[in-house]
């Protein structure tokens, strides 16, 4: 080995061991690990932070603003209010939510579809009365299987792609992937909807029971002018409620509380209906029906300003502001531009319109303001802010406005009309342009650490390549595979891929396993293609820890589960897809 290979070698496997220690963040470590590269000359100092500017990099990045424009414009809610039923069995339920799951999962960046629909699953498990931890790692398993049908579905597939470019001069297209990945999720689905959940341990706790801790509001929505609801029963609701975790208390009519719950009431434009529910749940249900905030004028001023809104809870201390006031009478919504969406006040029913609720010390509010405004608004009333959830106002109506564009840019990127990257970047402007996403929250949905990660390693896996660092380890492989089948070989690398995966991040994974297959395919003289899908699946199926991938790390707490619990369905998870895999392969892809 040359000088230059046992350097990098030595940083790669000080970077692994960090990483694997988890005692600084992985960006940290990538960066440090760049410099490092570069104060050695290792990597050249043109190409320091080329890996910032890499397509791989900005694919990932766009993916994650589109995702929130999906979400921001209630594209999920809308398919999940439509199919998602508690009554459902168990297998049943897990078969359906990894089914949407998988296919949200492989046009949007997994973590994303995950983040959406694992509220979606903690509801289904409180109202089903089991144990979420049931539902949440075959969910979580789902959206990571999902991924791997397409280019945009994980980072690992944008990363071969644009390796695959360059040495080969052409990158892979949207849905490359989808022979040799559709098969592998497929397998996957099946085996966690039939046998894999039957694996998981149980302890009670989780997340069913952290999602009753959750601060349940009475709040107030109003039917709009010529809502398609006028002229029904308020009983005729309950149907879109019972979906969306929301309980109808009644009706105001004029500022009059009608007796009862009026559930034979017909409804009519201006009516309010009083619901309970949780932040999300009334969001989901607010733009389920097309209904208004409670105070509609200063809820439309607030949208024309056109500086986006914020969602935030705040306790009422014993000195506040509001504290034995009314909104209305405090002046909230013209002296900060704020509109109280809701009340939570615990073992205590509001019979009153919210804004003339008096507010006591101990409640919770759930306020609407221009964004950014959230601590100044807290400040001036005089509370303290609850830890924020990442709550948001659904823009329900430009739901197919934002479905369109992103169906439009993807039937383009797929046809070869536009490069995927401009393809997105089209979509984020469009977004931007048409209200779904406001621009000043554009940034704050990409994961900076991810792209500082991916801009430092991009270089250092280059650099390993021009040194011979790739070839040798090709080689060293090569040796060891002599003389065997073609399944065979590719079996040893998905399994040396998948090991890594298990233990480090996935695309670090892929950007040293990806080069290395391209080198043992040209020692054996055959395409490159087989090994570099056999490095996409596997770099993509870390399913034995809550490190190997973030989508197991985001259920850890919710579901309750120990470190240990993942290989008992991750492990022969992955057994199964690299016997679906290499036939896939050598029959879609072959040497």
């Amino acid at each position: 080995m040359t000088l230059d290979q046992i350097l990098l070698f030595s940083l790669f496997a000080a970077v692994f061991a960090l990483l694997l220690w988890g005692r600084f963040r992985y960006d940290l470590v990538a960066f440090s690990a760049l410099l490092t590269g570069v104060v050695l000359g290792l990597v050249p100092v043109k190409d320091a932070f080329s890996g910032f500017g890499h397509p791989a990099t900005i694919v990932v990045a766009l993916v994650l603003v589109v995702s929130a424009g999906l979400v921001r414009s209630g594209a999920v809610f809308l398919i999940t209010r439509t199919l998602v039923d508690a009554s459902r069995g168990l297998g049943a339920h897990i078969a359906l939510m990894g089914g949407i799951g998988a296919v949200l999962s492989a046009f949007m960046n997994n973590v994303a579809a995950l983040a959406l629909l694992m509220p979606v699953d903690i509801q289904t498990a409180r109202k089903a009365g089991r144990a979420a931890a049931l539902t949440l790692m075959p969910l979580s398993f789902a959206t990571i299987l999902g991924g791997m049908v397409t280019l945009i579905g994980t980072p690992p597939n944008i990363i071969i792609a644009s390796i695959r470019a360059e040495a080969l001069g052409e990158p892979y297209r949207m849905f490359d992937f989808a022979p040799v990945g559709g098969a592998a999720a497929l397998a996957g689905l099946i085996f966690v909807a039939l046998i894999g959940w039957r694996l998981i341990p149980t302890r009670g706790g989780g997340a069913a029971e952290a999602a009753e801790a959750l601060a349940e509001y009475i709040a107030e929505l109003t039917v709009p002018e010529g809502s398609p609801h006028i002229t029904k029963r308020l009983a005729e609701l309950d149907a879109e409620a019972e979906k969306a975790d929301v309980a109808i208390l009644g009706l105001i009519r004029d500022g009059q509380r009608r007796y009862g719950r009026a559930a034979n009431t017909i409804l009519a434009a201006g009516d309010t209906l009083v619901i309970e529910a949780t932040p999300e749940a009334l969001d989901e249900f607010r733009a389920a029906l097309s209904l208004d905030f409670s105070d509609k004028e200063r809820q439309q001023a607030l949208t024309a300003a056109g500086e986006g809104l914020d969602v935030i809870e705040v306790v009422v201390t014993d000195g506040a502001r509001i504290a034995g006031r009314t909104a209305q009478g405090l002046g909230l919504s013209w002296r900060q531009n704020t509109v109280l969406m809701g009340i939570s006040r615990q073992g205590t029913r509001i019979t009153q319109h919210i804004r003339r609720t008096e507010v006591q010390p101990g409640d919770i509010l759930l306020l609407l303001c221009p964004r950014d405004r959230g601590p100044d608004v807290t400040e001036w009333l005089g509370c303290l802010p609850l830890a924020t959830r990442g709550l948001s106002v659904t823009a329900n109506d430009k739901t197919w406005l934002a479905i369109g564009l992103f169906g439009a840019a993807v039937l383009a990127a797929s046809v070869g009309l536009l490069y995927l990257p401009v393809a997105l970047g089209l979509v984020v402007v469009a977004y931007v342009l048409t209200g779904i996403l406001p621009i000043a929250e554009l940034y704050d949905h990409i994961e900076w650490p991810v792209v500082v990660l991916l801009g430092s390693m991009i270089p250092l896996g280059a650099a390993l390549e021009a040194s011979g660092g790739t070839q040798l380890i090709a080689g060293g492989l090569v040796t060891l595979t002599e003389g065997w089948p073609a399944w065979a070989i590719l079996t040893v690398l998905m399994v040396v891929t998948m090991t890594l995966s298990d233990v480090l991040n996935n695309t670090a994974t892929t950007i040293v396993a990806a080069p290395v297959g391209i080198q043992m395919a040209n020692a054996l003289g055959v395409s490159p293609d087989p090994f570099l899908m056999a490095v996409a699946v596997a770099a993509s199926a870390a399913f034995l820890t809550p490190i190997g991938h973030k989508n197991n790390t985001l259920i850890l707490g919710p579901g309750g589960y120990h470190f240990g619990d993942y290989w008992r369905m991750g492990l022969p998870l992955e057994l199964l897809i690299v016997a679906v895999t290499i036939p896939a392969i050598l029959l879609f892809w072959p040497m």
